[in-house]
């Protein structure tokens, strides 16, 4: 790392190689914490935060509306802000549109899909991190306030994605976007969401620049090494996972659905560069190289970054953690890169 820390370690392969196979990329799990990230969760257990699934709906979306800033980097300073309504099947979702100072016109995008297990989380949550990217990345954001379970239970969220999705490639004129120059992103939830409508994308002929993958889920079941792991005392607990999910999904057959669990597609082949950034620590860790590997057995260009001794969530606490502070360098010289290929080509 360029400000001290443990270093990310890139999984083996790297670059069009592929990803290892789950749980080998950083050995037998559970693997040592970080040392800031162990200071971290000592603090936060003694501060006697009880985890979501002890909370109503509402008491978690609040708790995580006022906790979110607390360990996130300071908001960073850019050209414009915009909220807007898109439309998408059965109604409108918020977003907001960050332009960079900098950004050409028309400009490259990146559209955000923000996490919370598809029951918190919002537009808020994430606004220091999208100003982070589209100041770092010289690049306008659309940050995705899509609609929530239990109100709206799967496949609401994944539709809502794709369909902003269409709307922004559709819109780039009246945007101010290079329309070969966008790229989707999304954490956790936000991470399968945006993997989902990836592959979609692919299908509609969309011409998506790339595809950056912060801890997602993309299996069916909780089922791996990592979530056997780090199922208590690594922040995103198993019980909190099956909270999350028994709002999202209407029965276990949503699971075998792909846009819950892209490993499950039927075919890979063809799809937009991805970055993966996996957490070490993660319950999702295993599912995560696992759809790397799957990315880069169907030829896919695939860069697999794994960060050492760090939790799930841990992109969006650069407030504290030096590993968040280098993961989100990592993304903006990933994005750097692809939007300046785009633009050659």
């Amino acid at each position: 790392m360029a400000d001290g820390g443990r270093p990310a370690a890139p999984a083996r392969g790297g670059e069009g190689g592929g990803a290892p196979p789950a749980g080998e990329a950083a050995g037998p799990h559970p693997r040592p914490l970080d040392p800031q990230v162990e200071d971290l969760l000592r603090r936060i257990r003694r501060a006697g935060r009880p985890p979501f699934w002890q909370y109503t709906v509402d008491e978690a979306r609040a708790f995580h509306e006022k906790a979110s800033p607390v360990l996130d980097i300071a908001p960073a300073p850019v050209a414009a802000v915009a909220d807007l309504s898109i439309p998408v099947p059965g109604g409108r979702i918020p977003a907001r549109l960050y332009t960079s100072h900098g950004a050409a016109d028309p400009a490259p995008l990146l559209i955000f899909a923000h996490g919370g297990g598809f029951t918190i989380g919002s537009i808020g949550t994430s606004d220091a991190v999208c100003r982070r990217l589209a100041s770092g990345a010289a690049c306008k954001v659309l940050s995705l306030g899509y609609r929530l379970a239990p109100e709206h239970r799967f496949p609401t969220a994944a539709e809502d994605v794709y369909a902003a999705w269409r709307w922004a490639f559709d819109a780039h004129r009246e945007l101010g976007v290079d329309r070969l120059r966008i790229a989707g992103i999304g954490d956790s939830a936000g991470g399968t969401l945006t993997a989902q409508a990836a592959l979609r994308a692919r299908d509609d002929g969309l011409p998506l620049a790339a595809q950056v993958l912060l801890y997602p889920g993309t299996g069916a079941w909780p089922d791996t090494a990592s979530h056997r792991a780090y199922a208590q005392g690594y922040l995103l607990d198993a019980r909190t996972i099956e909270w999350f999910f028994g709002h999202y999904l209407r029965d276990d057959a949503d699971r075998l659905d792909w846009r819950f669990a892209p490993l499950l597609a039927p075919d890979c082949a063809g799809l937009a560069p991805a970055l993966l950034q996996l957490a070490e620590c993660d319950p999702l860790f295993c599912e995560g190289v696992a759809y790397g590997r799957r990315l880069a057995q169907a030829g896919v260009e695939v860069r697999t970054r794994v960060y050492a001794g760090v939790v799930h969530g841990f992109y969006h606490m650069g407030g504290a953690l030096r590993a968040a502070r280098e993961a989100h360098r990592d993304t903006i010289d990933y994005l750097l890169a692809v939007f300046a290929s785009a633009k050659r080509t």
